[in-house]
């Protein structure tokens, strides 16, 4: 099953109310509004693209360490993964599916690292519940998302729903703005320049992983 079909069929018991979320349609006419409104404001069109220079970046790993995309690209081409926090199914589910081609990016040279706004506590977590062996680095307050033109700011009405539902981004982030990232994909080239580039503002929606192989072929090929 395609990453999609998952994402699918998740979100389709999760509009129904199904256990464990019984989700009131109020709830769920909320968060599509949110995203047809992200959609409309064609904030996705802004953010970097294919043929764009990436912004260099380092940020700290789970454990406190500093992470350089210069040091990364180094070594080779770098997948980037944008996601918004381990309280995000949609997000977990693709955090597992760039898990299982993570040795098909290893065989071009690539390395894969998913960016969060989340703590470092959080991204331990969501390392052990995804059962990951790539890193996710903290991007504290969205700065890097921000860099790459995917950081927005959550209307009100949205922030006062996450709270009915408990979902408390300050604490999860360690951030009080309730900003989050658009979820977007991105292969890096080793001169620095963005090869690949998908973004959407539609949380549920998400590229499968196999989608940036060719680019990363090209990649190995340049350097070969």
């Amino acid at each position: 099953m395609t990453l999609q079909a998952k994402l699918d069929a998740f979100k389709a018991d999760f509009q129904a109310g199904k256990p464990p979320y019984n989700v009131s349609r109020s709830v769920i006419e909320t968060m599509q509004r949110a995203t047809a409104e992200l959609i409309a404001s064609g904030a996705a069109t802004r953010a970097l693209k294919a043929c764009d220079r990436a912004p260099a970046f380092t940020l700290n790993d789970p454990e406190g360490k500093p992470v350089a995309s210069g040091e990364l690209l180094a070594k080779g081409p770098l997948v980037l993964s944008f996601y918004r926090g381990v309280w995000c199914p949609y997000c977990n589910m693709e955090l597992q599916a760039l898990q299982e081609a993570l040795p098909e990016f290893q065989k071009l040279g690539a390395s894969l690292v998913a960016i969060s706004p989340q703590t470092a506590a959080n991204s331990r977590k969501s390392i052990r519940q995804n059962e990951l062996s790539f890193p996710i680095l903290s991007d504290t307050h969205n700065d890097v998302a921000a860099a790459f033109g995917l950081r927005f700011q959550m209307p009100d009405y949205l922030i006062d729903l996450y709270k009915t539902l408990k979902n408390d981004l300050p604490a999860f982030n360690g951030d009080p703005s309730w900003t989050l990232p658009m979820p977007a994909r991105y292969v890096i080239g080793q001169d620095g320049t963005i090869l690949y580039a998908e973004v959407n503002p539609d949380y549920t929606r998400r590229p499968e992983p196999e989608d940036m192989l060719p680019a990363l072929r090209r990649a190995a090929n340049e350097v070969a």
